[in-house]
Protein backbone atom coordinates (compact mmCIF):
# COMPACT_ATOMS: atom_id res chain seq x y z
CA UNK A 1 0.00 0.00 0.00
CA UNK A 2 1.50 3.48 -0.67
CA UNK A 3 1.44 6.04 2.07
CA UNK A 4 2.20 9.15 2.23
CA UNK A 5 5.36 10.67 3.86
CA UNK A 6 4.45 14.09 4.19
CA UNK A 7 1.12 15.54 5.06
CA UNK A 8 0.15 18.80 4.61
CA UNK A 9 -2.86 19.65 5.84
CA UNK A 10 -4.76 23.97 5.53
CA UNK A 11 -1.41 25.77 5.28
CA UNK A 12 -1.35 29.07 5.64
CA UNK A 13 1.65 31.13 5.32
CA UNK A 14 0.66 35.09 5.59
CA UNK A 15 3.69 38.30 5.63
CA UNK A 16 1.49 40.76 7.86
CA UNK A 17 -1.21 41.43 5.57
CA UNK A 18 -0.02 39.32 2.45
CA UNK A 19 -1.34 36.17 2.21
CA UNK A 20 0.73 33.50 0.24
CA UNK A 21 -0.90 30.46 0.50
CA UNK A 22 -4.56 29.87 1.89
CA UNK A 23 -5.39 26.09 3.26
CA UNK A 24 -2.94 24.63 1.18
CA UNK A 25 -3.32 21.17 1.29
CA UNK A 26 -0.94 18.15 0.09
CA UNK A 27 0.37 14.54 0.35
CA UNK A 28 4.20 13.53 -0.95
CA UNK A 29 4.05 9.79 -0.94
CA UNK A 30 6.85 7.52 0.20
CA UNK A 31 9.62 7.17 -2.92
CA UNK A 32 8.25 9.69 -4.44
CA UNK A 33 10.20 11.99 -7.06
CA UNK A 34 8.00 15.07 -5.80
CA UNK A 35 8.00 18.39 -8.16
CA UNK A 36 6.81 21.81 -6.57
CA UNK A 37 6.55 24.06 -9.60
CA UNK A 38 4.57 27.11 -11.05
CA UNK A 39 5.30 30.63 -12.40
CA UNK A 40 7.90 33.10 -10.63
CA UNK A 41 6.22 34.32 -7.03
CA UNK A 42 3.93 31.61 -6.37
CA UNK A 43 6.29 30.49 -2.87
CA UNK A 44 8.23 27.56 -4.36
CA UNK A 45 10.45 28.23 -2.53
CA UNK A 46 8.75 29.85 0.52
CA UNK A 47 6.97 26.15 1.06
CA UNK A 48 10.48 24.29 0.97
CA UNK A 49 11.19 26.26 3.74
CA UNK A 50 8.34 25.50 5.80
CA UNK A 51 8.62 22.07 5.08
CA UNK A 52 12.31 22.11 6.23
CA UNK A 53 11.25 24.18 8.98
CA UNK A 54 12.93 27.55 8.04
CA UNK A 55 9.60 29.41 8.06
CA UNK A 56 6.75 28.55 10.28
CA UNK A 57 3.19 29.26 8.54
CA UNK A 58 0.58 31.18 10.50
CA UNK A 59 -1.70 28.22 10.56
CA UNK A 60 -1.89 24.50 9.40
CA UNK A 61 -0.16 21.07 9.93
CA UNK A 62 2.60 19.39 8.67
CA UNK A 63 2.66 15.84 9.46
CA UNK A 64 6.46 13.76 8.76
CA UNK A 65 5.67 10.50 9.07
CA UNK A 66 3.07 10.56 10.90
CA UNK A 67 4.68 12.74 13.44
CA UNK A 68 3.37 16.63 13.85
CA UNK A 69 6.42 18.08 12.77
CA UNK A 70 5.41 21.88 13.60
CA UNK A 71 4.29 21.02 16.72
CA UNK A 72 6.91 19.43 18.00
CA UNK A 73 8.83 20.39 20.74
CA UNK A 74 12.45 21.37 20.00
CA UNK A 75 14.31 18.22 20.72
CA UNK A 76 11.16 15.91 19.21
CA UNK A 77 11.71 18.58 16.15
CA UNK A 78 15.59 17.87 15.70
CA UNK A 79 14.80 14.22 15.94
CA UNK A 80 12.30 14.83 13.12
CA UNK A 81 14.73 16.65 10.70
CA UNK A 82 17.99 13.93 11.52
CA UNK A 83 15.32 12.23 8.00
CA UNK A 84 15.92 15.65 5.74
CA UNK A 85 18.57 16.07 3.26
CA UNK A 86 18.74 19.59 1.47
CA UNK A 87 20.42 20.56 -1.75
CA UNK A 88 20.77 24.18 -1.93
CA UNK A 89 20.38 26.13 -5.00
CA UNK A 90 23.97 27.13 -4.82
CA UNK A 91 25.32 24.44 -3.18
CA UNK A 92 26.48 25.77 -0.02
CA UNK A 93 29.66 23.74 0.48
CA UNK A 94 32.12 25.36 2.59
CA UNK A 95 35.06 26.51 0.30
CA UNK A 96 37.21 26.41 3.32
CA UNK A 97 36.77 22.05 3.69
CA UNK A 98 37.37 20.14 1.22
CA UNK A 99 34.77 17.78 -0.47
CA UNK A 100 35.46 14.97 1.89
CA UNK A 101 35.28 17.34 5.12
CA UNK A 102 31.57 18.84 3.43
CA UNK A 103 30.38 15.30 3.74
CA UNK A 104 31.71 14.47 6.92
CA UNK A 105 30.45 17.30 8.82
CA UNK A 106 26.64 16.34 9.08
CA UNK A 107 27.85 13.04 10.35
CA UNK A 108 30.41 14.83 12.84
CA UNK A 109 27.66 16.97 14.10
CA UNK A 110 24.47 14.20 14.10
CA UNK A 111 25.71 10.63 14.56
CA UNK A 112 27.77 8.62 17.18
CA UNK A 113 29.69 6.82 14.12
CA UNK A 114 33.69 6.48 14.95
CA UNK A 115 35.90 8.43 12.95
CA UNK A 116 37.19 6.16 10.63
CA UNK A 117 33.32 4.93 10.20
CA UNK A 118 33.09 8.63 9.38
CA UNK A 119 35.78 9.26 7.13
CA UNK A 120 34.47 5.81 5.59
CA UNK A 121 30.91 6.69 5.27
CA UNK A 122 31.76 10.02 3.48
CA UNK A 123 34.01 8.60 0.94
CA UNK A 124 31.40 6.41 -0.33
CA UNK A 125 29.04 8.90 -0.28
CA UNK A 126 31.12 10.47 -2.98
CA UNK A 127 31.71 7.33 -4.70
CA UNK A 128 27.49 7.47 -4.60
CA UNK A 129 27.72 10.80 -6.67
CA UNK A 130 29.93 9.52 -8.89
CA UNK A 131 33.20 11.67 -6.93
CA UNK A 132 35.55 8.66 -6.34
CA UNK A 133 38.93 10.58 -5.90
CA UNK A 134 37.81 13.73 -5.49
CA UNK A 135 37.69 13.32 -1.34
CA UNK A 136 40.84 16.00 -1.20
CA UNK A 137 39.83 19.05 -3.95
CA UNK A 138 38.22 21.73 -2.46
CA UNK A 139 35.30 23.39 -4.05
CA UNK A 140 37.02 25.82 -5.84
CA UNK A 141 38.89 23.35 -7.80
CA UNK A 142 36.07 21.57 -9.30
CA UNK A 143 33.45 22.39 -11.89
CA UNK A 144 29.58 23.52 -11.08
CA UNK A 145 28.00 20.28 -12.03
CA UNK A 146 30.43 18.53 -9.25
CA UNK A 147 29.65 20.59 -6.91
CA UNK A 148 25.54 20.21 -7.31
CA UNK A 149 26.90 16.57 -6.65
CA UNK A 150 29.29 16.97 -3.85
CA UNK A 151 26.17 18.84 -2.17
CA UNK A 152 23.92 16.00 -3.04
CA UNK A 153 26.56 13.21 -1.35
CA UNK A 154 26.54 16.01 1.74
CA UNK A 155 22.37 15.96 1.86
CA UNK A 156 22.64 11.94 2.00
CA UNK A 157 25.21 11.34 4.60
CA UNK A 158 22.96 10.04 6.92
CA UNK A 159 21.32 8.26 5.01
CA UNK A 160 17.54 10.67 5.07
CA UNK A 161 14.23 9.62 4.25
CA UNK A 162 13.83 12.91 2.36
CA UNK A 163 16.09 14.87 0.12
CA UNK A 164 14.65 18.69 -0.39
CA UNK A 165 15.77 20.17 -3.54
CA UNK A 166 16.42 23.94 -4.49
CA UNK A 167 16.73 24.04 -7.71
CA UNK A 168 19.35 21.76 -8.84
CA UNK A 169 19.76 21.97 -11.65
CA UNK A 170 20.13 26.29 -11.19
CA UNK A 171 23.20 27.66 -13.40
CA UNK A 172 24.01 23.89 -14.59
CA UNK A 173 24.50 23.26 -18.18
CA UNK A 174 22.20 20.85 -20.22
CA UNK A 175 24.63 17.74 -19.80
CA UNK A 176 25.40 18.56 -16.28
CA UNK A 177 21.77 18.70 -15.56
CA UNK A 178 20.81 15.52 -16.73
CA UNK A 179 23.52 13.87 -14.79
CA UNK A 180 22.17 15.22 -11.88
CA UNK A 181 18.81 14.00 -13.10
CA UNK A 182 19.88 10.73 -13.78
CA UNK A 183 21.56 10.76 -9.62
CA UNK A 184 18.77 11.73 -8.34
CA UNK A 185 16.99 8.88 -10.00
CA UNK A 186 19.43 6.48 -9.17
CA UNK A 187 19.27 7.68 -5.77
CA UNK A 188 15.79 7.23 -5.56
CA UNK A 189 15.33 3.64 -6.48
CA UNK A 190 18.75 2.78 -4.76
CA UNK A 191 17.88 4.16 -1.21
CA UNK A 192 14.26 4.33 -1.28
CA UNK A 193 14.92 7.99 -0.83
CA UNK A 194 11.71 10.36 -1.51
CA UNK A 195 13.24 13.70 -3.21
CA UNK A 196 10.94 16.83 -3.24
CA UNK A 197 12.19 19.20 -6.00
CA UNK A 198 11.35 22.93 -6.76
CA UNK A 199 11.96 23.35 -10.38
CA UNK A 200 10.96 25.37 -13.10
CA UNK A 201 13.31 23.10 -15.41
CA UNK A 202 10.80 21.26 -18.31
CA UNK A 203 13.63 18.82 -19.14
CA UNK A 204 13.99 17.72 -14.69
CA UNK A 205 10.02 18.05 -14.39
CA UNK A 206 9.26 15.45 -16.93
CA UNK A 207 12.35 13.28 -16.83
CA UNK A 208 12.26 12.50 -13.13
CA UNK A 209 8.67 13.65 -11.19
CA UNK A 210 6.30 10.89 -10.93
CA UNK A 211 3.93 13.28 -8.93
CA UNK A 212 3.78 17.04 -8.67
CA UNK A 213 1.68 20.16 -7.47
CA UNK A 214 1.80 23.35 -9.77
CA UNK A 215 0.98 26.41 -7.69
CA UNK A 216 -0.58 29.67 -8.37
CA UNK A 217 -0.23 32.79 -6.98
CA UNK A 218 -3.41 34.69 -7.63
CA UNK A 219 -5.36 31.59 -6.40
CA UNK A 220 -2.57 31.02 -3.13
CA UNK A 221 -2.99 27.29 -3.55
CA UNK A 222 -2.36 24.30 -5.88
CA UNK A 223 -4.14 24.67 -9.20
CA UNK A 224 -2.94 21.03 -10.73
CA UNK A 225 -1.75 17.75 -9.52
CA UNK A 226 -0.03 14.61 -10.43
CA UNK A 227 1.97 13.14 -12.81
CA UNK A 228 3.65 16.01 -14.21
CA UNK A 229 3.56 13.70 -18.07
CA UNK A 230 0.05 13.41 -17.37
CA UNK A 231 -0.63 17.18 -16.30
CA UNK A 232 1.09 17.65 -20.10
CA UNK A 233 -1.25 15.14 -21.51
CA UNK A 234 -4.28 16.58 -20.03
CA UNK A 235 -3.72 20.42 -18.77
CA UNK A 236 -6.25 21.41 -16.19
CA UNK A 237 -6.28 24.50 -17.10
CA UNK A 238 -4.34 27.60 -19.37
CA UNK A 239 -1.74 28.64 -16.93
CA UNK A 240 -0.39 24.83 -16.34
CA UNK A 241 -0.68 24.19 -20.19
CA UNK A 242 1.43 27.49 -20.93
CA UNK A 243 3.76 26.75 -18.14
CA UNK A 244 4.14 23.13 -19.23
CA UNK A 245 4.62 23.80 -23.29
CA UNK A 246 6.40 27.24 -22.94
CA UNK A 247 3.33 29.05 -24.47
CA UNK A 248 3.78 26.38 -27.47
CA UNK A 249 0.65 26.20 -29.75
Amino acid sequence: MIKEIIKVNNLIVQYDDFVLFDNLSFDVNKKDIFIIMGASGCGKSSLLKVLTGLVKPSKGEVFIDDKDFLRADALNKKEIMKNFGVLYQSGALFSSMSLKENVMMPLELYSSYSPKEISELASYKLSLVGLGGFEDFYPSEISGGMKKRASLARAIALDPKIVYCDEPSAGLDPISSKQLDDLILELNQKLNMTFVVVTHELASIFSIGNNSIFLDRDAKNIIGRGNPRELLRNPPNEKIKDFLTRGAK
